[in-house]
Formats: structure tokens, sequence, C-alpha cells
């Protein structure tokens, strides 16, 4: 079982790559239809996008070993 810390070094190192995949995908896909915005503004885009993704994946993973742990501990 992870610990918190783990938990929220896995999700931080997770969703910083999906930020930069983000990023790039934004770069190429909104010019697409017609979206023009500054790169400061991606940026910032991208950023609050993952801030909500940490904290969603961090939420996610402590339920999913909190289950794990209670499942464990019940007597068969």
């Amino acid at each position: 079982m992870q610990t918190k810390t783990q938990s929220l070094i896995e999700t931080c190192i997770n969703t910083a790559i999906g930020y930069l995949i983000s990023l790039l995908a934004q770069l190429a896909i909104f010019p697409l239809f017609g979206i023009h915005v500054p790169l400061h503004s991606n940026l910032m885009i991208g950023a609050a996008f993952t801030v909500v993704s940490i904290v969603r994946g961090f939420f996610i993973r402590r339920f999913f070993n909190w289950l794990h742990s209670t499942r464990k501990a019940r007597p068969a």
C-alpha cells in the first residue's frame, strides 16, 4: 500500500507529464478550430487544469488504497 506522500508524488509526476502533453496538444489543436490563444494563456489554462487533476488523482488514489486496505482487514 502506498503512503499519502507516495500517492502525491506519483500523482504529481503523472500530472506533470499530462500537462506537457496537454500543452502541446492545445498548441497544435486550438488553431485547427480557429482558436488563437496566447502562449501565456495556454500555460495558465493548463496550470488550472493541472491543479484540478492533481487533487482528483490524489483523492482517487487514496480512495482505492483505503478500499484495498479495508478489504484486506476483513476476516475471510
